[in-house]
């Protein structure tokens, strides 16, 4: 079996995300889609929330399982035994990290291969903190991610008002 590990922070899933998991099934048996947790970095959603926005994205896909992991990503693929670890490239600035982090998963794991999907023209303009932002302004993030997110969205942009927080969790379009 092939299978590929596609790793992210998903904080929220969209649709180039979706794309590029779907894209990896073409190519692969089973796609293991595993939400990264880091300790250092606030998250809009927690890790349980990302796992059910990201299962349910996929409820009707039997080959994408999804996951969470807090250790290296080489180290994670080979716990469930992925021959390869999938990734997006939308914009040049991606290119640079990704190259370096593909250096750097083939040296600590030169068994495991890397993977790059150049984004679908209509989601390059997507990102998580692009829709992070216009949904804490309340705009419509309807055409960049599944309904059900957008709910989610719209639901804890509520509640960090309410807090009377939320800026932490937004990168401005400005910058």
């Amino acid at each position: 079996m092939r299978r590929a590990l596609y790793p992210g922070s998903f904080n929220p899933i969209h649709y180039g995300h979706l794309d590029i998991a779907r894209r990896a099934l073409g190519l692969f048996d089973e796609l293991v889609i595993a939400i990264y947790v880091s300790p250092s970095k606030p998250d809009l959603f927690d890790i349980e929330e990302r796992l059910a926005l990201v299962k349910e994205s996929f409820k009707d896909e039997t080959r994408v399982r999804v996951a969470s992991y807090s250790k290296l990503t080489v180290d994670y693929a080979h716990d469930v035994e992925a021959t390869a670890i999938v990734r997006g490239l939308r914009v040049f600035s991606d290119f640079e990290l990704e190259f370096r982090m593909a250096l750097a998963n083939r040296r600590l794991a030169p068994d495991i291969e890397i993977v790059n999907f150049i984004a679908a023209e209509e989601h390059i303009h997507i990102s998580s903190s692009t829709i992070r932002e216009i949904a804490s302004l309340g705009g419509d993030v309807s055409t960049m991610t599944p309904a059900h997110v957008v709910t989610a969205l719209k639901r804890r942009f509520a509640e960090l008002k309410q807090q009377g927080s939320g800026s932490s969790f937004v990168v401005s379009l400005a910058d």
